[in-house]
């Protein structure tokens, strides 16, 4: 948690002046006592109107120069908590975004959203009542003890026995409940996780008719956090009565010391008020600095969660070689040398051995069944994982060696999934390239058989998508995915799995455009659907992470058997015998 606070760097000023400004109020506020001891004991007493007319506006000007005081305290407090909280979301929004798949993976975007959100504004509450109660509360609170004593020393020993008191309560309940915290915030990422797996995925379980099941699961969770919640609540509840118990046991204590101190003449009326008086600003600052310390428990269990996903670095490292650095004569774009993979915490490795090369413009079919490693296998050409044995070349070089912004600039990957975000078409598209111009936007529709279906929509290219592309059917989604990979013109085209919703014709025509165009990039297709790949310069062949065979759609035929079950599987042998 302490190492959040750098954030506040940027705050200096008000870091000091809120504290400063709370100090100020409560100086004031413990002048108000002995000003009420003077109005009684003087102005009452000996009935003198002008001088408690001259009292009660000195204690009107007291209250009205520390409410100046206190509304600059909470200006300051709040610029530096809520200009804290955004510079940390900023950072740890930054730092995800530099976490390779590996990490988020092991971490999970739940816990990564929660931490983001709800552990973050945890976090400003904190600072904003650190600042503004922190150094108040225990200047009242010892403030109004040392003013006990100029008042009267004998009765002021009664302040010396509650305070103590009352620190080991408040502290007390601060250490059992800050552990109970963490608890509770841990339980929250899973009634997160369960929510967005059932939003994210309403059609599959209403598909199924799990809604019962999945309500029962949310139910179930919902009640584990309810039920920490309340646990942790009533151990923090019990603070307030019983600082009221020993705040109230010492006054009682103080008013009976008081009325024999009178009646033996020690003490006058007003000094008893006044000890009470700053009895009571006791118990005021303790029920605030009860809270405050709830507070900050919970800010720091947050903080230090928060802490744990900056400690989390990404082991890929960046490479040094930069756009000039590689021959763009290379004839092999890409050169798998003996690759595996083994995904973190995985018992087995999910790629063993894959050796093959990629010729420039060439096309490449990567095809096996569910779970194969087909995805696997791309993935590792951009470095969304790293190789665990072998190395993988791209003009000539390891990945390993490439800056990964040179790397990624020269790849265009569409994804299993099509994922669009809010805004126009031509603002999703632009992903690929910021400042691609109109007529290129429009080619790269055209060679992704998206623009029929653009021309139709009102606005063309302005047309608003909605969240995930909502308002566009699997197939106009996926063709705005394949567009967007091809604005930025790249040298690789990796196109998993990304033509599943699209019709036999549809696909047949794209990938004809991608093959005529100028440039023509090196693509890997992986595909279920032989009828997809069959046309390939060379297909890849995968079975349970290992390489069953690789060469032309005709040379499997007569050589794979694995290539022969898939093929065969989708199309009916007696067309299979002419390669049609």
């Amino acid at each position: 948690m302490k190492k959040l606070l750098i954030y506040l760097k940027g705050y200096k000023r008000e870091t000091i002046l809120a504290p400063l400004f709370k100090l100020l109020e409560a100086s004031f506020e413990l002048l108000v006592p002995l000003v009420m001891a003077a109005v009684i004991d003087k102005g009452i007493a000996g009935q003198d109107r002008p001088y408690i007319v001259r009292m009660c506006l000195v204690l009107v000007t007291l209250g009205i120069v520390g409410l100046a005081c206190s509304i600059t305290a909470q200006y300051f407090a709040a610029k530096a908590a809520t200009g804290f909280s955004a510079a940390l979301r900023h950072s740890l929004f930054e730092h995800i975004q530099n976490l390779s798949f590996t990490e988020m993976d092991r971490v999970g975007n739940s816990t990564l959203i929660t931490r983001m959100t709800s552990d973050v504004n945890q976090v400003q509450s904190g600072v904003n009542l650190v600042l503004r109660l922190f150094l108040r509360s225990p200047f009242i609170v010892f403030g109004a003890m040392i003013m006990a004593f100029t008042v009267d020393v004998k009765a002021a020993l009664v302040f010396v026995v509650t305070i103590p008191l009352l620190s080991i309560v408040v502290f007390g309940v601060m250490l059992i409940s800050m552990p109970l915290y963490r608890k509770v915030q841990a339980n929250l990422d899973k009634v997160l996780l369960v929510t967005r797996e059932n939003l994210s995925g309403s059609r599959v379980v209403r598909a199924f008719n799990k809604e019962e099941e999945e309500r029962e699961r949310f139910e179930e969770c919902n009640q584990t956090l309810t039920d920490a919640q309340k646990f942790v609540g009533r151990i923090s509840g019990l603070m307030n009565p019983l600082t009221y118990i020993l705040v109230n046991g010492g006054i009682i204590v103080l008013i009976y010391v008081g009325a024999l101190r009178v009646d033996s003449g020690v003490l006058t009326q007003g000094q008893v008020v006044a000890l009470i008086n700053y009895m009571s600003q006791i118990l005021v600052e303790l029920v605030k600095l009860a809270n405050l310390i709830i507070t900050v428990t919970k800010a720091i269990a947050c903080g230090n969660r928060i802490q744990n996903v900056f400690e989390m670095h990404s082991e890929m490292e960046d490479g040094l070689l930069e756009a000039g650095d590689v021959a763009a004569e290379e004839r092999e774009a890409v050169v798998f040398e003996h690759v595996s993979l083994t995904y973190k915490e995985a018992g087995a490795e999910s790629l063993s051995d894959i050796s093959f090369r990629a010729l420039r413009g060439e096309t490449i079919g990567i095809i096996g069944g569910t779970g194969s490693g087909k995805s696997s296998l791309v993935n590792l050409i951009p470095r969304f994982y790293d190789a665990t044995k072998g190395r993988i070349l791209v003009d000539g070089r390891d990945v390993k060696d490439y800056k990964l912004e040179v790397l990624r600039d020269k790849i265009g990957v569409v994804m299993q999934k099509a994922v669009l975000f809010k805004g126009t078409i031509a603002e999703n598209l632009r992903w690929g390239k910021g400042d691609a111009t109109e007529a290129e936007l429009l080619e790269a529709l055209v060679v992704s058989q998206a623009k029929e279906f653009v021309d139709t929509k009102e606005g063309g290219l302005a047309f608003k998508v909605e969240q995930g592309g909502r308002n566009l059917s699997g197939g106009q989604k996926q063709r705005l995915t394949i567009a967007r990979a091809l604005v930025r013109k790249p040298e690789i085209l990796i196109l998993d799995d990304s033509a599943s919703a699209l019709d036999f014709a549809t696909d047949a025509r794209l990938r004809r455009a991608i093959q005529e165009m100028e440039d023509s990039p090196t693509v890997f297709i992986v595909s279920q659907r032989a009828a997809s790949i069959q046309y390939a310069d060379k297909i890849v062949v995968l079975d349970d992470g290992v390489m069953a065979g690789i060469g032309t759609h005709q040379e499997l035929l007569e050589s794979c058997p694995t290539y022969q079950e898939i093929y065969y599987s989708q199309f009916p042998k007696e067309a299979g015998a002419d390669g049609r």
